[in-house]
């Protein structure tokens, strides 16, 4: 997925060491988290429910469709620690949010069908 991306050499290398890849994901989560707060600020209506909107896109059960969450929330943070925080942003807006967005498409149509009903 990230062959030929500007973020493959950030990405790559995972640490075989347990604490090590902790402590990326630790980094990770909050970048994830400063990033979802201000993506969701810019594109939801400011009377959604930001609180459960943040939760869905920063919560393990969501990026498990991605991958083991700690191993995301590690990619991320390598991202950052190696080229930045615009470029953690733009890993995440390329790579997080297209699912996410999907994902919250399926729920408003089940959401409109139940209503239908």
């Amino acid at each position: 997925m990230l062959d030929g991306s500007p973020f493959a050499s950030a990405v790559q290398g995972e640490p075989g060491n347990l604490a090590l890849l902790r402590e990326q994901a630790w980094v990770g989560d909050a970048v994830l988290a400063l990033f979802a707060r201000e993506w969701l600020v810019a594109n939801s209506p400011a009377d959604a429910d930001r609180s459960e909107l943040f939760c869905r896109m920063t919560c393990n059960q969501f990026l498990t469709a991605l991958g083991e969450p700690t191993r995301v929330e590690a990619r991320i943070g390598r991202v950052y620690t190696g080229l930045g925080l615009q470029a953690a942003f733009d890993y995440i807006a390329a790579e997080i949010v297209p699912l996410y967005l999907k994902q919250a498409s399926k729920r408003e149509r089940a959401k409109r069908k139940t209503v239908k009903r």
